[in-house]
């Protein structure tokens, strides 16, 4: 089990989880290395641009929301690099980015799902 995996988990219980992923593919949005906070999520909200921690074909990405696909209940991760991971339904998005290296998403606290404080850093 991979660091991202251990983060869906805790994010999926309902925490508020900050880590360091590793990694180039989502440069220039998130650097190697930088810290993230991620929330638990109400994927009904999603749109194109939202960073987000989600199962992709077995996989946990923090990638970009690229489409969404409202009546099939699932949204398309890619990494912004133009790859495409593929389609994950709304129960395989586990958060979204609220802030890296403490600088907020814009929109992105208006699509958390209501939990109680459980933020917990890593």
């Amino acid at each position: 089990m991979g660091m991202l995996d251990v983060q869906a988990d805790r994010v999926r219980a309902g925490a508020t989880v900050e880590f360091r992923p590793t990694g180039t593919s989502m440069v220039p949005l998130v650097h190697s290395r930088q810290r993230v906070r991620v929330a638990p999520t109400d994927p009904t909200l999603l749109e194109p641009g939202d960073i987000v921690l989600a199962r992709v074909s077995g996989t946990v990405y923090l990638h970009l929301v690229t489409a969404v696909d409202t009546p099939r209940r699932r949204v398309q991760i890619s990494n912004n690099r133009g790859r495409i991971n593929g389609w994950t339904g709304h129960d395989r998005v586990f958060g979204i980015c609220l802030a890296v290296d403490g600088v907020p998403r814009p929109g992105a606290a208006a699509k958390t799902r209501a939990t109680p404080d459980t933020t917990d850093p890593a």
